[in-house]
């Protein structure tokens, strides 16, 4: 099944996102790489693509997982949690309508 994940950021979250960057598209890439991705990205802190001093304010990560406790597993242990980017994750199931 699917289920969407959003890690919400601490304010001022540049620094710890930064540290934990490759680590974490690492783990996204393994999910692209088992064909488990639906997509992924950071959400912008303000109605621009690139925020700048800004920044973001969490990211967006729809995936595939056998079940909701594994996908909470999964996102609890992502690198920007262990890092102090996010503050918060939240995990819902996701049914996917379109396209």
């Amino acid at each position: 099944m699917l289920y969407m994940i959003i890690g919400r950021d601490v304010q001022d979250s540049a620094a710890a996102r930064q540290a934990a960057r490759a680590e974490h598209l690492a783990r996204i890439e393994a999910l692209v790489e088992q064909g488990r991705l639906v997509l992924a990205g950071p959400l912008p802190s303000i109605d621009a693509e690139d925020p700048g001093p800004a920044g973001f304010q969490g990211s967006l990560i729809v995936a595939e997982f056998d079940s909701l406790g594994q996908a909470v597993d999964w996102a609890e242990l992502d690198p920007y949690r262990a890092s102090g980017a996010w503050s918060s994750v939240e995990v819902q199931p996701f049914r996917q309508v379109l396209p």
